[in-house]
């Protein structure tokens, strides 16, 4: 991390997923009741996941730890961009709604292999 990250909050992957979580939400909101306890809370899951666990991962004092929790990220996000498609196949939301959410989560898991790469190197080299 370089010396103007002074905490997660500064870093663009961390407030990107906190944009995508906010999306999550007012996608889901529209969801019926009975999906409350099923895919809606799946969803609101998996997109609190990917910000508190870039958070939880820098607050580690090892670089393989913040590496662990960030491909933790990752799995969250790729489980989210599942479950937005599957929103759309169920027919819970229209593609348009979930667009915006996708392409941010995919914008999010290439970063969070970016990120994750660059930490890595620096502790191999």
């Amino acid at each position: 991390m370089g010396a103007e990250i002074k905490s997660f909050r500064d870093l663009v992957v961390w407030q990107k997923a906190m944009c995508l979580v906010e999306h999550v939400y007012a996608i889901s909101k529209h969801f019926p009741s009975d999906e409350r306890y099923a895919l809606t809370s799946q969803l609101r899951r998996a997109s609190v996941s990917v910000p508190s666990n870039i958070a939880e991962g820098y607050g580690r004092h090892s670089t393989m730890d913040n590496v662990r929790f960030l491909q933790i990220a990752l799995g969250s996000a790729y489980e989210l961009e599942t479950q937005l498609e599957l929103s759309v196949r169920l027919q819970l939301a229209g593609m348009n709604e979930v667009k915006d959410a996708l392409e941010l989560c995919v914008e999010i898991e290439k970063m969070l292999v970016a990120l994750s790469n660059k930490l890595r190197a620096r502790t191999n080299g």
